[in-house]
């Protein structure tokens, strides 16, 4: 029974990235046991997926901040405590971090992670016992899975990934909730990442003809009012309270279909089997655009200096739900 340590630690969507190499080693070690080291405000994911044992939270970002904080230092001490409790048999950074790299090593067990050529930051590379070429021009999704293959001497999977999650809905919200909704996720990390609201409130209009409502998560207050903007010009438009990641797992995955902007909350949706077009206006989808899993469908629109129309996306939407029948 392999004991494994899955290193993947920030951001949102990296973390959910790493999911689909929990299903891969199944297939080859159906008895291994995983725990996952993550940062403590993404440590929602990694519970989200019924094989995920234990979470080991760090907090790599708050440190940095207050280094030569005592508190700083007792936390530390106290992971590092915490781990020598527990010996792995493989521990897995595919995040490829000098950051994450440290962190790996406070745990006993023989450490695996990208070569000089292949991790994100090269100098990471000195802290791995076993190091593994991976390519660089394949998607996020494909470079954690190729690395957990070489790790554990199995072939490279070919097929799409298969995030594992547990079935989740949106009772757990205790809301209530149109029928028939798609989720329009605004709200991202950079200004320069957002859509224009004329467009929201153009897409969740012509989403009137297929009787759709539109529901709006948000994070914080900006993300509320622009919400709230959109709210007030549309009348098929409700904006949902602020909620847990949990929750609004459950909203993504009982949605018809969710439709957002570069954010980890898309990728998300992908890993829940929802139908999913991801907007992009500033960075380039390529590598790590939303990626279709074995269940779901999953188009990236617009790239780096790109804002796509509401009617290009509204033809995409058009297309899934005419799939699903609607």
């Amino acid at each position: 029974m392999l004991q494994i340590l899955l290193v993947k630690t920030s951001s949102m969507g990296d973390v959910i990235h790493n999911l689909p190499v929990i299903t891969d080693i199944l297939a080859h070690y159906p008895d291994a046991q995983f725990d996952w080291m993550v940062e403590e405000s993404f440590a929602e994911i990694p519970k989200l997926h019924p094989q995920v044992r234990d979470i080991i939270p760090v907090a790599v970002r708050r440190w940095r901040k207050s280094i030569f904080s005592r508190n700083t230092w007792r936390e530390i001490s106290d992971l590092k405590t915490r781990l020598k409790h527990t010996h792995y048999d493989a521990i897995i950074d595919t995040q490829g971090l000098l950051k994450s790299a440290i962190v790996a090593n406070f745990a006993q067990g023989i450490i695996h992670g990208m070569d000089y050529d292949s991790a994100r930051e090269p100098v990471a590379s000195f802290f791995y016992r076993h190091k593994y070429l991976v390519a660089r021009n394949q998607h996020a999704v494909q470079r954690n899975r190729a690395l957990a293959a070489q790790a554990l001497k199995y072939a490279i999977p070919q097929s799409l990934p298969d995030y594992g999650l547990g079935k989740l809905n949106s009772q757990q919200s205790n809301l209530e909730l149109p029928r028939d909704y798609v989720v329009f996720l605004h709200g991202t990390s950079r200004d320069s990442k957002l859509w224009p609201i004329s467009h929201w409130i153009t897409l969740a209009e012509k989403l009137k003809q297929f009787n759709l409502q539109v529901v709006l998560p948000w994070s914080n207050p900006s993300e509320e009012n622009r919400a709230k903007d959109i709210a007030a010009q549309s009348s098929n438009v409700q904006v949902l309270p602020k909620l847990k990641l949990t929750a609004l797992a459950g909203i993504l995955a009982d949605s018809k279909l969710n439709i957002g902007v570069d954010t980890g909350l898309m990728h998300l949706s992908t890993a829940l089997n929802k139908p999913s077009i991801a907007i992009y206006t500033d960075t380039n989808p390529e590598f790590t655009g939303v990626l279709p899993s074995i269940e779901n469908l999953a188009i990236n629109i617009g790239g780096k200096a790109q804002i796509p129309s509401a009617e290009d996306v509204f033809q995409l939407a058009s297309g899934f739900i005419r799939k699903d029948n609607l």
